[in-house]
């Protein structure tokens, strides 16, 4: 009799585990069919694309999404940290569906505040001092502003020094850098007669292509070949009707061509200067002042850590010298009106420099650059050294 019962519990709990199983796999599919007839008939603003998958995702570090595999395969977490914390995906999905991260007071303002994206962005190296509270701040004049025409005191250009040691070690007749200008236009307060407001502050001479002049001659002092495009992109704008946000498409094709022309070619620098006003931009060391530096990432870029390492190196070094000089690596946000890419796709060591800024002065931003091209040829001549390759000759 007792072994009846059993066999009789046993199939019934049998039967009745099957039609629980039957029935989960019909409310299944009806669930599938449901939320793909919902996501169908929606209006497309509002459906799941590609693009919102994406955005979720880059809510996510490398950690969370190697916590994220784990689930189906353990062996994706066995190489995390003790201190690595699961991800908060709470978190992530309110950012996602409303644009704020909790992490990041700005973004209660960020869609409120007309203009807002100009001083938007990622730090991600922070110099000494550096919070976002004191970002690094990048005007975008309209075309009439920036073709004006407006009177500048004359800057005097240095003349070389022909009591200059020639440098122990040198590229000979190979160029393996280039230097450039996606708004040459970008001028600085203390030259314009009569002009004080910063997104004003343009002139189609007196302008950032002296300071890539400055670098080149550094750099050529230090043995290293260095080429300098300084065409007049405002004009190539002008030409082509085009607004500022296009500037990096007007000298795209001048650093494709340069690269093209010139097999030795390593190294790409775009020089800048800052929009902040001069507390911002200006540090004093041994009793003289000087004009900080930082350096922009594209993230949009799909090889942008690359060129983050490489700018890195350089900030890094730049700092353990002169404290404070470099205000470390910023990306900013990437919208329809900014760029992005910064031509830094072009090759893994590009670099995006901002000099100083309007407020500062040709002598400030000199100093500051003989020293970026100490730091910079020190790890230029390094890599020879652990290489063995001559430099532009890499694959």
């Amino acid at each position: 009799m007792k072994g009846y019962r059993s066999s009789n519990v046993v199939v019934t709990v049998n039967g009745t585990s099957l039609k629980k199983a039957i029935v989960a796999v019909i409310l299944g599919f009806i669930l599938v069919f449901a939320v793909s007839g919902v996501m169908t008939s929606l209006k497309p603003e509002y459906r799941v694309t590609s693009s919102s998958i994406n955005e979720f995702s880059k809510r996510l570090n490398g950690e969370s999404l190697l916590y994220i595999l784990g689930y189906t395969n353990a062996y994706f977490t066995q190489g995390l940290s003790e201190e690595a914390k699961k991800p908060n995906y709470g978190s992530a999905l309110f950012e996602l569906t409303t644009s704020i991260n909790l992490d990041d007071p700005r973004s209660l303002i960020r869609n409120e505040i007309p203009g807002f994206v100009h001083f938007d962005g990622e730090i991600l190296v922070a110099g000494e001092g550096v919070n976002y509270s004191n970002m690094p701040m990048e005007s975008s004049p309209p075309m009439e502003v920036l073709l004006a025409e407006r009177e500048a005191s004359v800057v005097e250009v240095e003349e070389e020094n022909d009591s200059t040691p020639p440098p122990a070690q040198t590229t000979g007749d190979k160029r393996t850098v280039f230097i450039y200008h996606s708004h040459s236009r970008e001028s600085f307060l203390p030259y314009l007669k009569g002009v004080t407001n910063p997104n004003h502050a343009s002139h189609p001479e007196v302008n950032v292509t002296q300071l890539g002049e400055k670098l080149q001659q550094e750099l050529i002092d230090r043995g290293i070949g260095t080429d300098i495009d300084t065409t007049d992109t405002a004009l190539g704008l002008k030409q082509k009707n085009w607004t500022y946000g296009q500037s990096y498409d007007i000298t795209r094709p001048i650093v494709q061509e340069a690269i093209a022309s010139n097999q030795h070619l390593n190294y790409l620098i775009d020089i800048h200067r800052d929009s902040g006003r001069r507390a911002a931009t200006t540090i004093e060391i041994n009793g003289e002042s000087f004009a900080k530096l930082y350096f922009v990432i594209g993230k949009k870029n799909p090889n942008f850590e690359k060129n983050q390492a490489i700018a890195n190196k350089i900030h890094q070094k730049l700092n353990e010298k002169y404290p404070g000089l470099s205000k470390g690596l910023f990306a900013p946000k990437v919208v329809e009106t900014r760029n992005g890419l910064y031509n830094q796709d072009l090759s893994p060591n590009s670099l995006l420099i901002e000099v100083g800024g309007v407020d500062n002065t040709f002598e400030e931003m000199n100093r500051t650059l003989e020293i970026f091209a100490d730091v910079f040829s020190e790890i230029y001549w390094d890599a020879e050294k652990v290489d063995g390759t001559p430099e532009g000759e890499r694959q």
